[in-house]
């Protein structure tokens, strides 16, 4: 996954960008997020049966957040949704 947006072969979900915006967090945010977190979590999608995953980290200022993702039948990394806790 950090591969994937190192190298930014990734895709937002609307809902996953309405909540960054909900929460003012920038797209460097959640990067931070995914390049220096955690896999805190790995989930079996009920409906489509694919593993997604609950990452934990922090932001750019030091605030904790969590990424929910999955790499989607592209192959690219797809955010489904981010949160600050």
């Amino acid at each position: 996954m950090r591969d994937k947006v190192r190298t930014r072969d990734y895709i937002m979900r609307v809902h996953a960008d309405e909540e960054r915006e909900a929460d003012s967090l920038t797209v460097l945010d959640v990067e931070h997020c995914i390049l220096s977190g955690e896999i805190t979590e790995r989930q079996r999608d009920k409906t489509s049966k694919e593993l997604k995953y609950r990452i934990a980290g922090t932001t750019m200022s030091g605030r904790a957040i969590e990424v929910i993702g999955k790499i989607g039948p592209t192959g690219k990394l797809v955010i489904i949704t981010v949160y600050l806790f």
